[in-house]
């Protein structure tokens, strides 16, 4: 029984120091300081479980989404976690639609980043109160109360209640079949570790390498700064891994549509599976025309992890703008907009391949495809779900990679629970890694 009333809620600035290694750098973010706003929340129950949810940043503005879910807490704090989850549709919406601080969304960027995070706090608690790991409360759940959680505004020209509800009734056969197929061998992963835009070539070729040993077969590389520098780069990893390896390319929005399409026809030989974030995140129609043109070559466009909500994904959808769609776990408003995304993919028959990394993006995207394969798609044809080897070491219930595979977490909540002395010494500004860092440099 989901009870107790959120009597506290706390969030937290806390970053690491990525930039100084050149982790995470890509054609448009040089120098990230993987973040995080990081939401606590409690209740007055006596059982003292609390609920831990994360939103990613990198690094400057962090502060802002912090600003941003206090704002928020009004409509959390003193509400009962039963009433919230009992109307999940009604609590998202109120979050949403609040009638001033949409004004600065609606449903997108800072504002609803902060929402990502007290969600994905909620759920937290809520799948800790039952005692199960998220993904297996999501398919313990009978298709209406799935259902129930996703806000359908906006969106019942591709996908009705009805609809949704079907789909999820007709991938109940098999579904316990597919629960021990995860159980056994875990859901498909590829690796971005090994090719940061910032790395040199021997980083980049000692990555490539361990990754072999450790049994990678899907590997992605950052490009799109200089393209003379993309093909030697791309030339050197797909040398490495040999022709029946799988290679994936992204541009992190660095390119307009025409230069896409041609710098791509350059990179063709490379045989990329897909081009991620080609442009725009915001730009459905370029997209489209860059999909269509490069389709002649085999290469996909992948994009998703900077589209603001389902609003958009829909509009991706029905302008066949992409080939492989990328959910993320903070940026679209939790598990409850991502349902409704996973759906509409569902529908339009697009494999879902997330995007993670970051700062708990792996730890918390991992439930939701595991739990798309189990209860929506019952497939694996196509998909796979990234993972990067940064920061896990700070999380309580860290990833389990096995065969480079996601291995289904088994412990309680959302796998979003930060060891108490990490965010302890690397909050923002007054932590023990930042007071060093920022006297060093003269801040």
């Amino acid at each position: 029984m989901v009870h107790g009333r959120v009597s506290r809620l706390s969030v937290h600035d806390v970053r690491f120091p990525t930039s100084l290694g050149g982790h995470g750098s890509d054609a448009m973010h040089t120098d990230p300081d993987y973040s995080a706003a990081y939401v606590v929340l409690e209740t007055d129950v006596e059982d003292g479980l609390k609920g831990y949810g994360i939103t990613f940043t990198l690094g400057r503005g962090t502060e802002v989404v912090v600003c941003a879910v206090n704002a928020l807490a009004p409509h959390v704090l003193n509400k009962d976690l039963g009433d919230i989850v009992g109307d999940f549709r009604g609590f998202y919406r109120q979050l949403t639609s609040d009638g001033q601080l949409r004004w600065i969304g609606p449903e997108k960027g800072v504002v609803h980043l902060a929402t990502a995070a007290v969600l994905n706090a909620v759920w937290d608690l809520w799948a800790k109160q039952e005692g199960k790991p998220l993904w297996k409360l999501l398919v313990d759940m009978d298709p209406q109360t799935l259902v129930s959680c996703i806000d359908f505004r906006y969106i019942t020209d591709v996908l009705t209640e009805e609809e949704a509800c079907e789909i999820l009734r007709q991938s109940q056969v098999g579904k316990k079949e597919r629960e021990e197929q995860m159980l056994a061998h875990g859901y498909p992963a590829y690796t971005t570790s090994c090719a940061w835009l910032g790395y040199p070539d021997a980083t980049l070729k000692q990555l490539c390498s361990e990754a072999l040993k450790d049994g990678w077969t899907r590997f992605k590389v950052k490009v799109g700064a200089d393209l003379q520098d993309d093909i030697r780069r791309c030339r050197l990893i797909r040398n490495m891994i040999g022709p029946e390896k799988t290679l994936m390319m992204d541009a992190n929005q660095r390119w307009d549509v025409p230069e896409a399409v041609e710098w791509m026809t350059k990179l063709a030989e490379f045989k990329p599976l897909w081009i991620e974030e080609p442009t725009s995140p915001d730009d459905i129609l370029g997209h489209a025309a860059i999909s269509k043109a490069l389709a002649p070559l085999g290469i996909g466009v992948a994009t998703g992890e900077q589209c603001h909500n389902r609003v958009i994904f829909k509009q991706l959808l029905q302008a066949k703008a992409l080939k492989f769609l990328q959910i993320d776990s903070c940026r679209l408003g939790s598990v409850n907009e991502n349902l409704s995304v996973l759906l509409m993919a569902k529908k339009f028959d697009i494999p879902v391949c997330p995007h993670a990394g970051g700062v708990g993006l792996c730890e918390l995207v991992q439930h939701l495809i595991i739990f798309d394969f189990i209860s929506v798609s019952a497939s694996l044809q196509d998909r796979m779900c990234e993972y990067v080897d940064h920061l896990h070491e700070h999380f309580k219930y860290p990833v389990l990679i096995r065969e480079a595979s996601y291995m289904p977490p088994k412990d309680a909540g959302y796998s979003t629970e930060m060891k108490e002395d990490s965010v302890k010494r690397h909050r923002y500004p007054d932590g023990e890694v930042w007071k060093k860092l920022l006297t060093a440099q003269g801040n």
